[in-house]
């Protein structure tokens, strides 16, 4: 039996669009990557998003990335909860990427959510990634 890790897919697509110097990345379409890309974009780590209907009808999503110069804004991006392995945390538990200077996404009760939001609402949830 295979196991697909879908957002996993997501979030290396994302990275290996930013290391190729790529001007859009483009993937399936879903919520949840919907959500992830939204706040990628609050965070001002992707100029926009959209989604489109490739050539087959398909629904996409279509990510146009952030430079600084050269170098992509979005340096590093890891999946922390894996299909084998899930990592949940309360509110006052959720880590610090950097010391702060990074943010993690969440799945909570209340929605996708990022470290500080929902710490704010006190609202735990599975640690989807990491982000810097």
């Amino acid at each position: 039996m295979a196991i697909h890790d879908t957002i996993g897919d997501y979030l290396t697509s994302i990275r290996n669009s930013c290391n190729a110097g790529k001007e859009t990345c483009t993937v399936q379409y879903s919520k949840l990557r919907l959500s992830i890309a939204r706040i990628l974009k609050e965070e001002g780590y992707i100029l926009d998003f959209k989604q489109d209907a490739n050539e087959k009808g398909h629904n996409v999503l279509t990510l146009t990335l952030k430079y600084q110069g050269d170098t992509s804004v979005l340096e590093d991006i890891q999946r922390a909860s894996k299909p084998g392995r899930r990592l949940y945390f309360k509110y006052t538990e959720i880590p610090k990427v950097l010391g702060g200077m990074g943010i993690s996404i969440l799945s909570t009760s209340r929605g996708i959510l990022k470290n500080q939001e929902a710490r704010k609402q006190k609202v735990g949830g599975e640690l989807i990634c990491t982000l810097w």
